[in-house]
């Protein structure tokens, strides 16, 4: 017998069975069997800059000594509605990797070495299996970054999330020396615009790819250019850390645009100066066929569609025009598809910041 006291006079007595945590939905143990599971895969990406790692309230990291006046920068974004396909499709051993590239890649942009890597996974009922593919994932593209997964929280809320499905936030810290900061204020009429291919729609546009999958009652099983378009659709966002980086210890680069949602058309004027204009020339790449795929599913016309999605270009760099080759033939050198796909002008009055001829 258990006694309850509604007041210290008058205890009332109640037969009742003990509750527990996971009565209530959450699952301890489980959520230490996913540390078991993760703390190796967390291992692999190890700088040795870090003092601790996972496991602690916090994670501590030292600041190399190579850097004199050393600036930290910040990102930190999700994966969008591309986790309602991973949902769908139960699809989880990439999205890791998207959800570290969207914010290393918008801190590269800087001219940043990215440090370390921070995840937060929520969901309503952890299922282990899934998410120790997530943060495999996550492990990988920190991998790819040359980053640390240096710790992490997994948010088990039962009733907060449909069963079987989760989110993901990604927090990402890198380092630059001051000097060295690239922020688009030495761009110049002259110079010239690179673009980095991409290896698909990234982590934007999602909305818009599940609103054309669903009115067409498209099969993602069936064959797109040799392989199951679902595989093409989900493909992880491209990591540009360790070729961006080795290009900046080598040449200046006078700004960098990381291509997500809004297209060339506004991602690439947030670095540009006023009094600049940035004319795009669509045929020194190749639209790729994913993207005209889209266009033509989805009956989107030109102005949307670079509004939209990448349409090919993940990444750009602006630099001189007597180091553009130097760097595009480094960027080719570090396995990365480049095109010359502009030049910045004047930007005269009436004109917008981006032009796509």
């Amino acid at each position: 017998m258990t006694t309850f006291y509604s007041d210290k006079n008058n205890p009332v007595t109640k037969t009742a069975t003990p509750l527990t945590y996971r009565d209530a939905g959450v699952d301890i143990n489980a959520g230490e069997r996913l540390i078991d599971n993760i703390s190796p895969l967390a291992k692999r990406t190890l700088r040795p800059e870090v003092l601790t790692g996972i496991g602690g309230f916090n994670a501590l990291f030292e600041i190399s000594k190579k850097y004199q006046n050393p600036v930290l920068v910040s990102g930190t974004d999700g994966v969008g509605t591309k986790l309602k396909l991973a949902f769908q499709l139960d699809k989880h051993d990439s999205i890791g990797i998207d959800l570290v590239a969207m914010s290393i890649n918008d801190i590269l942009v800087s001219g940043a070495e990215p440090l370390f890597f921070l995840d937060y996974f929520a969901c309503g009922k952890l299922n282990v299996d899934t998410a120790t593919t997530v943060v495999r994932g996550i492990a990988a593209g920190c991998e790819q970054a040359g980053c640390t997964l240096i710790g992490g929280e997994t948010a088990e809320m039962p009733d907060m999330y449909p069963e079987g499905e989760y989110d993901l936030a990604g927090f990402a810290v890198g380092i630059v020396e001051k000097t060295q900061i690239i922020n688009g204020s030495a761009i110049q009429p002259g110079d010239v615009v690179i673009g980095l291919a991409s290896n698909g729609a990234h982590s934007n546009g999602y909305s818009l790819i599940r609103k054309i999958i669903s009115a067409n009652h498209i099969d993602l099983s069936q064959d797109f250019h040799g392989k199951p378009l679902s595989d093409v659709i989900m493909t992880p966002t491209r990591i540009y850390a360790k070729p961006l980086i080795s290009l900046l210890e080598m040449l200046p680069i006078k700004g960098l645009a990381h291509i997500t949602g809004g297209g060339l058309i506004e991602n690439l004027p947030r670095i540009l100066p006023a009094h600049i204009t940035a004319e795009l020339y669509t045929d020194n790449w190749e639209l790729p066929p994913l993207f005209s795929w889209l266009q033509q599913q989805g009956h989107i016309d030109d102005t949307e569609l670079f509004r939209v999605f990448n349409c090919g270009i993940g990444m750009v760099a602006i630099t001189a025009p007597d180091l553009a080759e130097k760097a595009m033939q480094r960027l080719s050198d570090a396995g990365e598809t480049v095109y010359s796909i502009g030049k910045i002008k004047v930007r005269e009055s009436g004109k917008p910041a981006v032009e796509l001829l």
